[in-house]
């Protein structure tokens, strides 16, 4: 692999005359940042398919590889073998049967509603549950009997790996101007457990699917922007300390992720190929075996759907699809509020971590090429405190540091699926309760939105719906 995470299905080509198209485009772009954050990848769209649009300007061999790829992302694999060979080897444990069983409309997955209507169940909504304990090393192993995450669901025959209940706790939260809010966590309690228990250590790690336009943006960041805004160290004073995860490539260098709530994801690919694995049982060429485990022989023994169950040209049309997605623009941008509010986040120091622009390096994609781009992501890690650590930690990320995440079309989310759950796990409802749950290094801009008059923070509010 060549470039700052450049596998979307085939190498990307050398630009002549790059550095000056490069400035040409910064200028351009540079007062179109406001509504179109994604420059050349942004496209006008706010309803419910706003996060499923493909990015402008795409070849006749682009669109055909977009379509086949929409097809893919959204088809149900099944049991091998099948007479569909390309979509069986599903299983033998699973989460979801699609790409889209997590990414309604390329959107957010939800939690579990875990009221009396679901009895607890973490299978009435849609996210995973991973697993992982601290190697002693400064690193994460997975449990010996389950593997990397706990799967509610298996092929017929099998007993499911086991079943999460998920309550939620409510806390009550008073703004010193008398307005409430109420904040709620997640409390697990693991049953039926079908292959024995949890080794020790062995802690939960729920996670839902983060939204995907942009994605290919993103990858196209080159390394060294995302490390320009490193401080790991805190020199500048202001009690922002972000830093970039390393992460070891096969050739022996060393990359910067940038997918996953731990940024520990260099490429959409990688992150695919995980997610095929470890969501729905699909092996890969780069990661052939799935996760079972030598606790569970009787799935081990099941058929599989070919080796690996996935093709190369199948996996990258879900790769080129998922950097293809374009952007939604900007709304109510002449809105008073909107106006004040965007001061209000930039005074409150939230823009630390979700501001600044980039400019990407070369792509097929004529609207990922060299493109100024503001995402609302530094895309390096921050200790966001205790409240939303996990219990597992290793060197290279601990459990309070989380990746941030970007803002562009945070405002349509609740749009394109009709909810919008904020955080890794989903805990946060609406705006409020996330800005609420920040802790460690956003501290200091908690407080400030805390105490920001009522009005003042409905502006703030008011910004963020617009992005």
């Amino acid at each position: 692999m060549t470039g700052p995470g450049r596998r979307v299905g085939h190498a990307y080509r050398a630009l002549a005359g790059g550095a000056l198209l490069l400035a040409i485009r910064a200028v351009a772009s540079g007062d179109r940042l406001a509504d179109r954050p994604a420059a050349g990848s942004t496209v006008d769209e706010e309803g419910r398919a706003a996060f499923t649009q493909h990015v402008p300007d795409l070849t006749d061999a682009q669109l055909k590889a977009f379509a086949l790829g929409n097809r893919i992302f959204s088809t149900s694999w099944v049991a091998a073998p099948a007479s569909v060979a390309i979509f069986d080897g599903l299983g033998p444990f699973f989460s979801q049967r699609s790409c889209s069983g997590c990414h309604l409309r390329d959107g957010r997955s939800r939690p579990p509603m875990g009221g009396p209507d679901s009895g607890g169940r973490h299978d009435d909504g849609a996210y995973v549950i991973g697993l992982a304990r601290e190697d002693g090393a400064g690193g994460l192993a997975p449990d010996p009997t389950y593997g990397e995450q706990l799967s509610e669901r298996a092929l017929p025959g099998l007993v499911p790996e086991g079943m999460v209940d998920v309550r939620w706790a409510e806390q009550p939260f008073r703004f010193p101007d008398g307005e409430t809010a109420s904040l709620r966590h997640p409390e697990y309690d693991l049953r039926d457990l079908g292959y024995g228990p949890l080794a020790p250590g062995t802690r939960l790690r729920p996670r839902l699917a983060p939204a995907m336009p942009g994605m290919g943006l993103l990858e196209a960041i080159p390394d060294s922007e995302i490390l320009a805004r490193e401080d790991p160290d805190d020199r500048d004073g202001d009690g922002i300390s972000g830093r970039a995860h390393r992460v070891p490539a096969p050739d022996g260098s060393i990359r910067v992720g940038r997918f996953g709530w731990k940024a520990d994801k260099v490429a959409i690919h990688d992150q695919v190929v995980r997610a095929l694995r470890l969501d729905i049982g699909i092996t890969s060429h780069d990661l052939p075996t799935s996760d079972v485990t030598a606790a569970e022989p009787e799935a081990a023994r099941l058929p599989e759907g070919g080796d690996p169950e996935i093709g190369d040209t199948t996996l990258a049309a879900i790769v080129d699809y998922c950097a293809m997605l374009a952007v939604p623009a900007r709304r109510n941008l002449h809105d008073p509020g909107v106006a004040r509010g965007a001061r209000e986040f930039a005074a409150a120091g939230c823009a630390s971590c979700h501001g600044g622009a980039y400019v990407t390096g070369a792509s097929p994609f004529a609207a990922l090429d060299h493109q100024r781009i503001k995402p609302g992501t530094d895309l390096l890690l921050h200790d966001m405190g205790p409240s939303l650590a996990e219990g597992v930690s290793a060197r290279a990320a601990s459990g309070a540091e989380w990746r941030t995440p970007p803002l562009w079309g945070l405002g349509l989310h609740a749009h394109v699926t009709g909810y919008r759950f904020l955080l890794h796990d989903g805990r946060a409802r609406t705006l409020v309760e996330a800005i609420l749950w920040h802790g460690g290094e956003a501290n200091a801009s908690r407080e400030r939105f805390i105490h920001l008059p009522a009005g003042a923070r409905r502006d703030l509010l008011a910004y963020l719906e617009s992005l």
